[in-house]
C-alpha cells in the first residue's frame, strides 16, 4: 500500500510531476484517445452535486480506455452502516481508482489511508487541487512563460483559493489574495501557502485593497461568495461586494490581463455578465481544461510510464 500514490492534494505532487502532468495535459488536449486506463475502473463517489467534476471525469476516464463507476453517496453505505476505512478496503478489490467529491477533507485522507488504490480528491470543503492544476494550465495556455506573472484571486478566501495559492507557488506564479478582512485563509492554511512560496521563490500575499491588487496581474480569479450547502449570509455579501470582477475593476488590471472563474458562477454577484462573456475570459477554457487535466493525472498516478 505504500507504494500508491494519491492526490489529496496539490502538495502531493514535486514540482516536477506537476509539470510531467501538465505536459501532458497539453497532449491529451490534441490527442483526447489513450488506452492507458484499458480493462480499469475508477469510481466516482459524490457526496455533493456537480456538472464539471462529473462530467470531466466520466468523459476522461472513457476517453482514456476506462470505465467510470459512479457512486452517489446515498447509493453507498460508506458513514450509515460502515466504516470510511472499511469502504476504502473493499473497493480497492474492486476498483482502480477511487475519486471522490465530499465535505470534510478528513474523509478523503481517511479513505486514502485506508486503500489500496489512488484516491484523488475531486473537492472538499478545504481543497480542490484538480481545480488548482487546470488553473496553472489554462494560465500557461494564455502566458507560455509564466513565471514570474502574478494571479489576482479576489473573494473568499476558501478551498479554489488556497489550492490555487500553492499550485502557484509550485509553479512559479505569484499570487495575490484579495480578500476583506475575516473572509482569510485559515492560519495553518496560509502557513502551507507561506512554506510552500519560501520553497520555490515565489510570492503569495495578502492586499485588502482591491484596485491595488489587480494592478500589474496578468489574471484575476474569482468564485462564488456562498458555497453550495451554506445559507446566504447577507453580512458576507456585503463585505465582499468590493471584490466583485466587473468592467470597473478590469479597468485597473493590465490590459493583457484575462479573466478566471473555476464555475458555476452566480452572475452579478462575484462577476459581471460583461467580463464574464468578455472577451478577456477564459472561464469556459477552463471548464474544459478540466477534462484533459485530469485525464493526465489519471494517467500519473495510473500509468506513470504514459506521462
Amino acid at each position: 500500500m505504500s507504494d500508491v500514490r494519491h492526490f489529496r492534494k496539490v502538495s502531493d505532487l514535486s514540482a516536477k510531476e506537476i509539470r510531467l502532468v501538465l505536459d501532458d495535459a497539453a497532449r491529451l488536449k490534441l490527442e483526447p484517445r489513450r488506452d492507458v486506463l484499458a480493462g480499469k475502473t475508477v469510481a466516482l463517489i459524490f457526496s455533493k452535486p456537480s456538472t464539471r467534476t462529473r462530467v470531466s471525469f466520466s468523459v476522461g476516464v472513457y476517453q482514456l480506455g476506462g470505465m467510470p463507476l459512479f457512486l452517489g453517496e446515498k447509493e453507498l453505505q460508506m458513514r450509515s452502516s460502515e466504516t470510511i476505512e472499511d469502504t476504502a478496503r473493499v473497493l480497492s478489490r474492486y476498483v482502480d481508482a477511487i475519486v471522490i467529491r465530499t465535505f470534510a477533507q478528513q474523509d478523503v485522507d481517511d479513505l486514502a489511508a485506508s486503500a489500496s488504490v489512488p484516491v484523488i480528491n475531486a473537492l472538499t470543503d478545504e481543497r480542490h487541487p484538480c481545480q488548482a492544476l487546470t488553473d496553472i494550465f489554462t494560465f500557461e495556455e494564455c502566458f507560455p512563460d509564466p513565471r514570474g506573472r502574478t494571479i489576482t484571486y479576489l473573494g473568499d478566501g476558501n478551498n479554489v483559493a488556497a489550492s490555487l495559492a500553492i499550485a502557484g507557488a509550485m509553479t512559479g506564479v505569484n499570487v495575490c489574495l484579495s480578500t476583506p478582512e475575516g473572509y482569510d485563509l485559515p492560519a495553518d492554511m496560509w502557513a502551507e501557502t507561506q512554506k510552500a512560496a519560501t520553497a520555490h521563490g515565489v510570492r503569495v500575499w495578502q492586499e485588502r485593497d482591491p484596485h491595488t491588487a489587480v494592478t500589474g496581474a496578468s489574471a484575476l480569479y474569482t468564485d462564488v461568495w456562498i458555497s453550495m450547502g451554506q445559507a446566504e449570509d447577507e453580512e458576507k455579501l456585503s463585505a465582499l461586494r468590493p471584490y466583485a470582477i466587473d468592467e470597473r475593476l478590469l479597468e485597473f488590471a493590465s490590459p493583457h490581463a484575462v479573466v478566471m472563474h473555476c464555475l458555476p458562477a452566480h452572475r452579478g454577484m462575484e462577476i459581471s455578465d460583461a467580463v464574464m462573456d468578455g472577451a478577456r475570459s477564459v472561464v469556459f477554457d477552463q471548464a474544459e481544461n478540466r477534462l484533459h487535466v485530469q485525464k493526465a493525472l489519471l494517467a500519473f498516478l495510473l500509468g506513470a510510464d504514459e506521462c
